[in-house]
């Protein structure tokens, strides 16, 4: 690679990790970032609300305590001054939470601030029915606390990117194709074969075999986007990629 393409590289980096979800969230507070935090604050809470709360639950508290502490971690980061005591020097959204949620159980806030701040008023409301059912159906699991929200973590990331994977086929006009390739992002042994499928859709086993290897592609683009809107460098996006596979291992 050239010299210029390096340099082109960095630019394109440094005004990436400038305009990602974390990022935005980073820098709440700022006059030009208030609504803005806001909606960059939803998206994250999407994929990490249950990861927390559950792990909140685990930690052997109940429900409602487990609710608020999840509100409280995410009204925290619209308040300037909370998300610099709290964690400085965080890096990662991941890491953020973790650090927040510790720090309150530590101090055992829930049993001082039933009250939540702003008069029960949050960013994100939280489905608490539908998370303590989801919960209560999970299977009894002997990993610790911190190894079940990282697994956690991880299967609700990879969910998003297959949301917003499917999205992009269907605005194509072509769902119901990916809904039959699919199956070849698990890595399943019972997925059916390139045969069976190219069949399905009328297509040659080449044919499938180019298009599995595009939509896997695409997969591990939008995951990489996905993973680079917690961080702050391309560094820490190869680091939570080596720390999912592990999750997805354990």
């Amino acid at each position: 690679m050239s010299l210029q393409e390096n340099r082109a590289e960095e630019e394109f980096g440094a005004a990436h990790f400038a305009t990602t979800h974390w990022s935005v969230v980073l820098r709440a507070g700022q006059p030009d970032t208030g609504s803005a935090a806001t909606a960059a604050l939803g998206r994250l809470y999407q994929t990490y609300w249950y990861p927390l709360y559950a792990y909140v639950r685990r930690q052997g508290h109940d429900a409602p305590a487990a609710q608020d502490i999840v509100q409280e971690v995410f009204l925290a980061l619209l308040e300037k001054q909370q998300l610099a005591a709290v964690a400085p020097g965080k890096g990662r959204f991941r890491s953020y939470l973790m650090a927040s949620v510790n720090h309150l159980l530590a101090n055992e806030w829930h049993k001082r601030h039933r009250q939540k701040r702003g008069g029960g008023q949050v960013p994100i409301s939280l489905d608490s029915l539908a998370a303590e059912e989801r919960y209560a159906l999970e299977p009894a699991d002997d990993r610790t606390p911190d190894q079940l929200f990282d697994r956690r973590w991880a299967f609700a990331l990879l969910d998003e990117v297959l949301i917003r994977l499917r999205a992009e086929w269907e605005s194509a006009g072509k769902a119901a194709v990916f809904d039959k390739l699919r199956a070849f992002l698990s890595g399943d042994s019972e997925t059916p074969g390139f045969v069976v499928v190219g069949e399905q859709l009328g297509w040659s086993e080449g044919a499938t075999r180019v298009a599995v290897h595009r939509l896997r592609q695409q997969y591990r683009n939008l995951l990489r986007e996905e993973i680079s809107q917690t961080v702050e460098s391309n560094a820490e996006v190869e680091e939570e990629l080596r720390h999912l596979l592990v999750a997805l291992r354990g």
